[in-house]
């Protein structure tokens, strides 16, 4: 476990560095993913690897690189992200320190806690000669990593494709899996988590590892994801019509 305190710590340093000399601490977004990616693996060198962490090793890779080119493409050369500028103007000339603190060591800390099932199984291998694993709940771990890969990647698609078409500026994206979900995208990230925790708890992982899916949901439902993107939102002609046949989070057919 040290191991991967170590790892991230050092990863989320270099990014701070390159972040304040390029003054756009909108970056560690992009390294978010890749950082997932990163500490699995690594983690493969640390000791006899079972099926369990092989699965989820796969499953976070293939999502934080997805991830990071979607975040990639998006915000290719538009700038610092309009939240971190805000910041750094609320933090004036103490931004540096507080970008430290706030931004690189917080997400340092999330993805510590959010990798838990990876570094759980990790340490489950060092002390197990034994690779066992419940076949029905991997698959089914499986399963609900690839619903949750299928809402995040179509609803970033669906959206980018509405937001592309010139006509629909200013308007409320209510198609597709956004006619279910205001956020169909967060659900899956959610959803996947919750998937990956399965697969570890399969290979007989400790259920402390539910710590992470449980991170996850609640910081996307109630910190960095919805109330962000509401609050951007509710201005717009059409959210309240929206809001109010629309799930919030966990898809559901709309109200009439």
């Amino acid at each position: 476990m040290l191991f991967s305190i170590s790892l991230i710590a050092v990863y989320f340093f270099i990014f701070f560095i390159v972040a304040t000399i390029i003054k756009d601490n909108s970056i560690v977004d992009m390294g978010w993913g890749v950082g997932f990616v990163l500490v699995a693996l690594m983690l493969l060198t640390q000791s006899k690897v079972s099926a369990a962490q092989i699965v989820i090793t796969v499953l976070t890779t293939v999502w934080g690189l997805r991830l990071f080119y979607h975040i990639l493409k998006r915000n290719h050369r538009k700038g610092e992200d309009f939240r971190y500028a805000n910041w750094r103007r609320e933090w004036g000339r103490f931004v540096v320190p507080r970008a430290f603190f706030q931004v690189f060591v917080t997400q340092g800390l999330f993805l510590f806690i959010i990798s838990l099932p990876l570094i759980l199984t990790v340490e489950r291998n060092k002390v197990s000669a034994v690779d066992a694993y419940n076949i029905w709940l991997m698959g089914f771990g499986v399963l609900i990593w690839s619903m949750g890969f299928y809402f995040e990647a179509m609803g970033d698609y669906q959206l980018k494709l509405f937001v592309k078409n010139t006509q629909n500026k200013g308007k409320i994206m209510d198609q597709g899996l956004w006619a279910y979900s205001r956020h169909p995208n967060y659900f899956g990230e959610a959803s996947m988590w919750w998937g990956i925790f399965l697969v570890a708890l399969s290979g007989g992982t400790s259920i402390v590892a539910i710590i992470s899916p449980i991170t996850i949901t609640m910081l996307l439902l109630f910190v960095s994801g919805v109330p962000l993107l509401e609050k951007t939102m509710k201005e717009r002609p059409g959210f309240k019509e929206y809001a109010a046949r629309t799930s919030i989070f966990f898809p559901w057919f709309p109200k009439k």
